[in-house]
């Protein structure tokens, strides 16, 4: 029997007759997707300063990064490399998004971000974006002062690892 499940992190609702591994929006772990009517999924949170300073800055970093990836998408030649890329470049979309509703704005800021011509480049670049988030994530899930704020910074986490893992498989 087919089902709607919804992610907490990112709130979309995905169909199927068994929750996903991992979202396959934002990509968060299966422990955080729910029967639909099991979860409530709240973007309205009160952000300190510190909340909101490092909000604000994880945006930049998802919109930075989906920039790149889609970049890479449509410069790296070859089937793979563009298919990696691009569904990178979606998956961080949708955590700008996730930052966008936290913030409360009407859109997700636009992004320039260069990218190569060569997939080895790339790669080597997805993984230095990636330990570089994984690295500011940690950082403020540790600062975090509202609990959902920290709990989708150490869901990110998560999420990035995933990413920072696909690099390395592929610069073996």
């Amino acid at each position: 029997m087919v089902k709607l499940w919804r992610c907490k992190i990112c709130g979309d609702a995905y169909i199927g007759a068994a929750a996903p591994t991992n979202c396959p929006f934002c990509g968060a772990k299966g422990k955080f997707i729910f029967k639909i009517q099991d979860v409530e999924v709240n973007f309205d949170v009160p952000l300190t300063e510190t909340d909101k300073k490092n909000v604000e800055h994880a945006l930049d970093v998802e919109v930075s990064n989906a920039e790149f990836y889609f970049c890479a998408a449509k410069k790296t030649p070859g089937i793979e490399a563009q298919k990696l890329f691009k569904t990178l470049g979606k998956v961080e979309a949708e955590h700008a998004s996730i930052w966008k509703k936290i913030l409360k704005l009407g859109k997700v800021p636009e992004g320039k971000e260069e990218c190569s011509e060569e997939y080895t480049k790339n790669l080597e670049d997805s993984h230095a974006i990636e330990a570089k988030a994984i690295e500011f994530y940690k950082k403020a899930a540790e600062e975090a002062d509202n609990e959902r704020i920290k709990e989708i910074f150490e869901a990110l986490v998560d999420v990035e690892l995933d990413h920072l893992k696909l690099s390395e498989e592929r610069l073996k």
